[in-house]
């Protein structure tokens, strides 16, 4: 039986380390578009091919650029009050067994909750709700309608149970007062003189007396004008000025006070830096070295333990409830009560809400009042005066 041939087939001889590469099948890559992309005429589809490859090199930022982003956009009291209510939710969540973060809507809503049944102040709540939300990455925040929901009601509650407590004004008897308490010849009684002037004429947050340098102080003829490298309504630190013009009344009058502080400043060797500084009670500069990260600057505490201090020596009834925030109260309140506008002169926004509420509106109620006409009658007019008609 004859074998048939066998069937031949052209073919390449190749070595076995050098095989071609097997073919593989590419999924087709998808187009990167949503309801906001806007596309012309002619233009292809995005893809996931167009997109950068990214690497680590892209992802990390330095060290020092970290510290700047934990303290972005807020002032280090802030930073600092945030930080502690994300620890506190932090450990709460621990305890209930939950993910802190991101964290889910339900999660917010039930810790709101338990600060509630706490009996957590309203504005503290607030503030909690506010550092555990901006404490999440932008696209996973928890929803705010139920808990903010939860919160109004429960300010109803406390206002009734409670009341609003607000910081008393301090007037002018008041701040008369306590100026006069203050020693001339001592530099402790020099600094607190300069600290009620300055913080009452310029409406200061006690925040920004604390953070005034030197070089943000500036003594004029007519007046002292205040450079404020931020505040609470500058974020972006733009920096604005204050004026506060000078006084014929020398006891009040913030040119003479800033001027004999400066003046104490320098006697103590103290050219530069921060304006308000802790004294010992010989006058003397107290030693910073266990200061905390403020350096020289005191803290907004202190500047209410001087200005409490002072309430309480000039005999002011309820004295431990004043604070510096009287301060601007009461210059604010000033203002409003001449027909004046405090908008400016203390910083707040423009068309701010508060100063038409606490400051406008009520010098407006007690100056139009009704009662007014019956409580202070005006004298009756001269009959047959020389104008009148024969």
């Amino acid at each position: 039986m004859t074998a048939e041939p066998e069937e031949v087939v052209d073919a390449e001889l190749m070595d076995d380390d050098r095989l071609p590469t097997a073919r593989t099948e590419t999924a087709p890559t998808r187009p990167l578009v949503d309801r906001h992309t806007i596309l012309v005429p002619g233009e292809p589809l995005p893809t996931e091919a167009d997109q950068p490859t990214y690497t680590e090199r892209d992802l990390y930022v330095s060290e020092k650029t970290g510290e700047r982003l934990k303290n972005k956009s807020k002032p280090k009291n802030t930073s600092r009050t945030y930080d502690n209510q994300r620890d506190l939710f932090r450990r709460w969540c621990e305890q209930e067994g939950r993910v802190h973060r991101p964290c889910t809507t339900a999660t917010y809503v039930e810790y709101v909750a338990t600060l509630i049944e706490q009996g957590r102040a309203p504005n503290a709540i607030s503030v909690a709700m506010s550092a555990i939300r901006t404490w999440m990455p932008d696209d996973k925040k928890p929803g705010t309608t139920e808990a903010r929901g939860m919160l109004n009601e429960y300010k109803k509650e406390w206002n009734k149970r409670v009341g609003v407590k607000k910081a008393p004004a301090i007037t002018d008897d008041m701040i008369r007062a306590m100026v006069a308490t203050c020693d001339p010849g001592h530099p402790i009684g020099i600094r607190d003189r300069a600290v009620l002037l300055l913080g009452r004429g310029a409406l200061n947050r006690r925040s920004e007396l604390a953070d005034l340098t030197i070089g943000n102080v500036t003594v004029e003829s007519d007046g002292v004008a205040l450079w404020f490298t931020s505040s609470k309504t500058d974020q972006e630190a733009k920096g604005e000025e204050t004026f506060i013009p000078a006084w014929d009344d020398p006891d009040i009058d913030p040119v003479h006070a800033t001027r004999a502080w400066l003046d104490t400043l320098h006697q103590l060797g103290v050219h530069d830096g921060a304006f308000l500084r802790a004294l010992t009670r010989e006058g003397r500069l107290q030693s910073r070295i266990r200061a905390t990260d403020r350096g020289d600057h005191v803290t907004g505490d202190a500047i209410n333990y001087w200005v409490r201090d002072r309430a309480k020596r000039a005999g002011i009834k309820s004295w431990e409830k004043i604070t510096a925030h009287g301060l601007r109260r009461g210059g604010a309140q000033a203002i409003a009560d001449a027909n004046g506008d405090p908008t400016g002169q203390g910083r707040w926004k423009k068309g701010s809400a508060v100063v038409k509420r606490e400051y406008l509106d009520r010098a407006s109620n007690r100056r139009d009042n009704p009662w007014l006409k019956l409580a202070r009658p005006q004298p009756p007019e001269k009959a047959g005066s020389d104008d009148a008609d024969p």
